[in-house]
């Protein structure tokens, strides 16, 4: 078995998950990919260190397993693209999601350096099948620091005029340690929302906005938005996600894992601003380094199920709050990413 199943990971989907969840999901954010894919590092990841804890990599079969053991009741199905490290083979990396995606059908994306060209770019997504890009900030040129990065260092203009022209989907994770609130993160993303209205612009998790002081005035902002979606992969906080469903609807949120990293066994706190995931003591090595990471032992320990199951319960919290129906709640985690889909003109079972 790739994970254990135990009791109190039943116990939760059983209590939390199995009546709200629909039986047919659409996962839109999840990395696939094998450890051969990259060369040793030889540079420090701009990205957190735990997550590299969690698994080594994920192969299609690996993700396919992790939905059956995770959602015994829900079809769930994909979109995927590889992991955005900074050693990455592109070719083999990249590759691979193509190969993987047309034997299965499902849809992808392709991992894109920013030095590619706009005539480069639209050869690899054409010829590999991609139904749009998921830049991100490692490739950002190496001498900027991570609160210098800007969107455009990583995902620049060239390369989304084609994204524009072609009407691809962009997922993207923002810079910056000032995240969802940051300035010159939501006046780039307004100046995408403006300037390439046709790209289908996918702002993961929620803008990073993992603890509520992440957030600052940015729904004020992005409520004026008509085109900008947003995932939710990789967070927990039900207050943030609350304040998604009111300032954009539920018609523009979408169900994301971040797998395999949703794997993890946790639960995530924030204190002064800052998310830490708790976790069992000794399950992912030594992580007294790492300011995201608590471990904890005995009954709290053994209390704890996975990320996916916790991400999902926030999700729930929020949704009962706003007040969204059965069917709001089956867009955001099936029919909005199905009709993304239709709209770059992919169909899908």
């Amino acid at each position: 078995m790739l994970f254990e199943i135990k009791d109190v990971d039943r116990q939760f989907y059983d209590d939390h998950l199995a009546d709200f969840l629909p039986a047919k999901m659409v996962d839109i954010h999840t990395h696939v990919y094998l450890e051969s894919h990259y060369r040793p590092e030889t540079q420090k990841s701009r990205g957190a260190k735990w997550p590299s804890k969690v698994a080594v990599d994920n192969s299609i079969e690996d993700l396919m397993e992790t939905y059956r053991l995770m959602f015994p009741q829900q079809q769930v199905m994909p979109l995927i693209f590889t992991s955005p490290r900074t050693s990455i083979i592109f070719e083999e990396a990249n590759g691979y999601i193509s190969k993987v995606a047309r034997e299965r059908h499902l849809p992808s994306l392709i991992v894109n350096s920013p030095e590619w060209s706009a005539e480069e770019l639209d050869r690899l997504v054409e010829e590999g099948g991609f139904l749009g890009l998921k830049p991100y900030l490692s490739y950002a040129p190496a001498h900027l620091g991570p609160n210098d990065i800007t969107i455009f260092d990583f995902l620049p203009h060239h390369q989304l005029e084609v994204a524009d022209e072609r009407g691809w989907i962009v997922v993207l994770h923002i810079p910056r340690g000032g995240r969802l609130k940051d300035p010159a993160n939501l006046e780039q993303m307004m100046e995408i929302e403006h300037r390439y209205p046709n790209v289908k612009l996918i702002i993961a998790h929620v803008g990073r906005a993992y603890c509520w002081e992440d957030v600052g005035n940015a729904f004020d902002v992005l409520k004026e938005t008509e085109h900008m979606r947003f995932d939710f992969c990789a967070n927990t906080n039900a207050n943030v996600f609350e304040a998604l469903l009111r300032a954009v609807g539920p018609k523009r949120v979408l169900f994301g894992s971040d797998l395999p990293i949703l794997r993890m066994r946790m639960r995530r706190i924030c204190e002064n601003g800052r998310y830490i995931n708790i976790v069992p003591a000794g399950l992912y090595g030594d992580v007294s380094d790492d300011p995201h990471m608590r471990e904890v032992t005995g009954e709290e320990a053994d209390r704890l199920s996975f990320f996916m199951y916790e991400e999902v319960l926030a999700f729930r919290a929020a949704a009962e709050a706003v007040g969204l129906s059965t069917a709001d709640i089956e867009d955001a985690f099936y029919n909005n990413a199905m009709g993304l889909f239709a709209e770059v003109g992919a169909e899908f079972a």
